[in-house]
């Protein structure tokens, strides 16, 4: 009754005032509809982007061994990380790792001690969230998969999985950020 009483006055139709009304709704809801495409493009045409919680150094102790894993950031296109688990003064495991985005696409590309016969080995990324890396190798021996989640700003579960003997195997490594 208002709007009506308020047309009939001004000259307006309740119509021209409602069109007005949608049309400015329509126009934020294309704003922001907008924004968040483009935010959205840019973290697929960007995926290493989600990645750059990882940069820094990681460290786990357990009964065994003492695991840490080192990221650094060599350009806006490169990670490069390097991990080693210890057993005592001895080192267990080494890897050389690149974290490589090409065309829109990550890639995380282990170089393994005494293993592959010194070759690296491609994993592509296949999921992510701001929170979650996941990179799938079907073909490799063990393991097809890698993950990278952030538990907090200073934790993550880093886990390889896949099958091993023909049967499903998951092995996690949980780790803190090293102040």
């Amino acid at each position: 009754m208002l709007i009506y009483k308020f047309c009939i006055f001004n000259s307006y139709s309740p119509l021209m005032i409602l069109s007005r009304h949608f049309k400015s709704q329509l126009l934020t809801l294309a704003c922001i509809t907008l924004t968040y495409t483009g935010s959205y493009a840019q973290q697929k045409s960007n995926p290493i982007a989600q990645a750059k919680w990882l940069i820094g150094s990681w460290r786990n102790q357990s009964a065994k061994t003492l695991d840490t894993e080192t990221w650094n950031k060599l350009n806006d296109s490169t990670f490069l990380g390097r991990s080693y688990s210890l057993a005592g003064t001895d080192t267990v495991s080494s890897e050389h790792i690149r974290l490589e985005q090409h065309a829109g696409k990550l890639y995380y590309i282990p170089t393994v001690k005494n293993q592959n016969n010194g070759k690296a080995v491609t994993f592509t990324l296949t999921s992510s969230n701001k929170k979650q890396l996941v990179f799938e190798n079907p073909e490799h021996d063990f393991p097809q998969k890698i993950t990278y989640t952030q538990i907090t700003k200073d934790s993550l579960l880093a886990e390889i999985s896949g099958l091993r003997k023909g049967k499903l195997k998951a092995i996690q490594f949980p780790m803190k950020r090293v102040k």
